[in-house]
């Protein structure tokens, strides 16, 4: 952590707040303006110290966002990973429950199911890629293809002819996984 607290707790929530609401393609799509910020503007930070949080929060596992409680913390210690966090996180989680509320208010509502109906491909297409994806070294490789194939065809069937949560079937496929049957 910096010794010197430059910036003030509110300070940084506010402008994490506002950059936010500019994070189009995410939160790492904001670094220059966070540099500015914590390096160039307040003195918060040095610019290796602003590089190796970063770094550091992308090599670690988890979600990508974390790099801006790494920033947080290298300002303010736990109260100022909090307070990055609340304010990169809290626009767009307002925004979700707000439009999820609305959507399901007027669910009737034609620009809605328009909507919802455009989205079905589209999500759809992009679960089989990610599934495509993941599965595809499997699949080459000899020794799990049928396996693979397997529990595709389970996972296919389950879902088209069950009301079984995918939660359920991605937990059965992880323990067959681990137990080394494919």
């Amino acid at each position: 952590m910096e010794a010197a607290l430059n910036v003030d707790l509110f300070s940084l929530f506010l402008h994490f707040l506002t950059l936010s609401l500019l994070s189009i393609g995410g939160a790492i799509t904001t670094v220059p303006e966070m540099h500015r910020f914590l390096v160039d503007r307040t003195g918060s930070l040095t610019d290796e110290s602003f590089t190796s949080s970063i770094a550091l929060a992308q090599a670690a596992p988890g979600p990508n966002i974390l790099f801006v409680a790494v920033l947080g913390f290298n300002v303010a210690g736990l109260a100022g990973a909090a307070a990055a966090m609340a304010g990169i996180m809290l626009p767009s989680s307002v925004l979700t429950v707000a439009a999820t509320r609305w959507a399901r208010a007027n669910r009737d509502h034609r620009a809605v199911r328009a909507f919802s109906a455009g989205m079905m491909p589209l999500t759809l297409g992009l679960i089989v890629a990610t599934g495509w994806l993941l599965a595809a070294p499997f699949l080459r490789a000899e020794a799990h293809r049928w396996g693979v194939l397997a529990l595709i065809a389970t996972t296919v069937v389950l879902t088209l002819r069950t009301r079984l949560g995918l939660v359920w079937m991605v937990l059965a496929g992880g323990v067959v996984g681990a137990l080394g049957l494919v």
